[in-house]
């Protein structure tokens, strides 16, 4: 047995070993008052929508890769007669697929933009690359695959989710000339320009350190055992929601969401997500933000997001002139299945004034910084509805 090796089996034994009856029996507790609302949260919704075409697009190296587009029903409201739709462009982030977006391409949908979505590389629907494919450079070149596929002409906006939001910053590296000539407004949701390797996930430096030395090797030796993994999430459904919730959200969600989030994470198989590891910890594309100078832009966050914290989109803010910079309370890092009405909300308010600088040729480096912080209001006094038929029942 090699050093790491040995290293990564002690960890599992001292917390093994950590866990005590007291303690065993505190994450039992709450995992069964985290089960229990999002039971009494939970909703009929299904979460899947049909697309108005469903395309597959080959990435440079032959990847196909799964794209979704929806067209509008309707003009939306406000947008001059003459000027044109923007097609507004999704980019999911790790372990998840483009069924993270469904509020908001139902929401931008029925506002009337013609809304892409596109599963990454080896998840969703997508196909398998090679391990070296794995990279965030090569999912800039991807996303160009699919603009210049589905979405040749005309403005666009683009929002990434976390590693989506690195591929937004990739493309922009690699295709400088389509942002400028293109892209009218930009979303960077809970992600990271660089500095990954210093997050230490809620779990202290010390272990957080370890976890970033020693998780893709970790990973990496289940990678070739994907049968034993899926008894294992069998054998332990409730426990894998609970940190799926824990990891993903800071407020109860309905346990369908849990469910939705849990499918598409664990959906993504081991040698993916262990091949995509390790460009975490290199990625940087803080220079290719500077492409992003003049296009109106929103970043925003959740303020109890422990995969990438808020200082993260402050470092995005700092980079792009005029940036508005929205904090949401009560929110993880999944924010767009947590708070979908707010996300959508805000991006909707991203592309009207988008729209409205793109009419008059307005630059946004021009533009003071916004900083906002938001409480979904509505969110809030529906748990204090359960929580008053809680104390009733009692």
């Amino acid at each position: 047995m090699n050093l790491r090796r040995r290293t990564l089996t002690g960890i599992g034994i001292g917390l093994a070993a950590a866990g005590t009856t007291a303690a065993a029996k505190i994450v039992a507790d709450r995992l069964a008052r985290a089960l229990q609302t999002a039971k009494e949260l939970d909703s009929l919704d299904t979460y899947e929508e049909e697309a108005s075409a469903q395309i597959v697009v080959l990435a440079d190296d032959g990847v196909p890769l799964h794209v979704e587009v929806d067209e509008p029903d309707v003009r939306p409201a406000g947008l001059a007669k003459d000027a044109p739709v923007p097609t507004v462009v999704f980019c999911h982030g790790y372990c998840l697929s483009l069924r993270s977006w469904v509020f908001q391409r139902r929401a931008l949908r029925a506002a009337g933009y013609r809304v892409v979505l596109w599963d990454q590389r080896g998840h969703g629907l997508s196909g398998a690359g090679s391990t070296e494919s794995y990279e965030i450079d090569q999912l800039g070149l991807d996303l160009h695959a699919v603009i210049t596929a589905v979405a040749p002409f005309g403005p666009l906006v683009l929002v990434g989710h976390s590693m989506g939001g690195m591929t937004l910053m990739s493309l922009a590296a690699h295709h400088p000339d389509l942002i400028r000539d293109r892209v009218i407004g930009v979303a960077f949701v809970a992600t990271s320009p660089g500095g990954i390797s210093a997050v230490s996930w809620g779990l202290g430096k010390v272990l957080g350190k370890a976890v970033h030395r020693l998780g893709p090797f970790a990973v990496g030796q289940l990678a070739g055992r994907q049968g034993l993994v899926n008894s294992v999430r069998k054998a332990g459904r409730e426990v894998e929601e609970y940190f799926v919730d824990l990891y993903s959200f800071a407020s109860p969600v309905p346990l369908s969401i849990v469910r939705l989030t849990a499918d598409m994470i664990f959906k993504t198989r081991m040698e993916v997500i262990s091949d995509f590891m390790e460009t975490f910890d290199k990625h940087d594309k803080r220079e290719a933000l500077e492409q992003f100078s003049g296009v109106e832009t929103l970043v925003i966050n959740g303020v109890q997001d422990m995969l990438t914290p808020p200082e993260h989109s402050e470092e995005i803010v700092k980079l792009i002139p005029g940036a508005e910079h929205v904090l949401v309370n009560d929110a993880g890092h999944v924010i767009m299945l947590e708070h979908g009405d707010v996300v959508s909300e805000q991006l909707l308010a991203l592309i009207g004034r988008a729209e409205r600088a793109a009419a008059v040729h307005l630059d946004q480096r021009d533009k003071p910084r916004v900083r906002r912080t938001i409480t979904d209001l509505a969110k809030r006094r529906r748990m204090k509805a359960l929580e008053g038929r809680r104390r009733s029942a009692s």
